[in-house]
């Protein structure tokens, strides 16, 4: 799936996505400011988290539940500086636990990531748009 779309089609691209069935575990690339972490508001909304959603960048992950009762983790592991830091935290057991996954920065733990995962490539258009680029593994 490929999109181009503007802040206020935000909440319509998030339901395009949550209806092409991602898997659950979701890789969000682009460049720093390009917007993934007000992507990742705009799918918990639309996959029913009514509570304020914000970025884990210091605390790694944020938990949220869904009016369906579904965990979504969300994690920003941009801090760390080596995938067995990510492991000492347990991270695999939320990757392997059937609940939502969004993870900001994926590319710093390679290894971790399950071989069925979705990722969503975000590029910042000339025009002030977005470029949204959904694959599914």
């Amino acid at each position: 799936m490929k999109l181009e779309f503007s802040i206020n089609e935000l909440e319509e691209v998030a339901r395009k996505v949550v209806s092409s069935n991602p898997n659950k575990v979701i890789l969000f690339n682009g460049e720093m400011g390009v917007g993934k972490t007000t992507f990742i508001k705009a799918l918990c909304k639309e996959l029913g988290v009514h509570e304020a959603t914000s970025s884990p960048t210091f605390s790694l992950v944020n938990e949220y539940e869904t009016d369906k009762g579904e965990l979504i983790y969300h994690f920003d592991v941009y801090r760390l500086k080596s995938e067995n830091e990510a492991y000492d935290m347990g991270m695999d057991e939320y990757l392997y636990s059937g609940a939502w996954n969004f993870i900001e920065w994926a590319e710093k733990i390679p290894s971790l990531i399950p071989d069925e995962h979705t990722v969503i490539d975000l590029i910042k258009l000339p025009n002030g748009n977005r470029q949204l680029v959904l694959t599914n593994f």
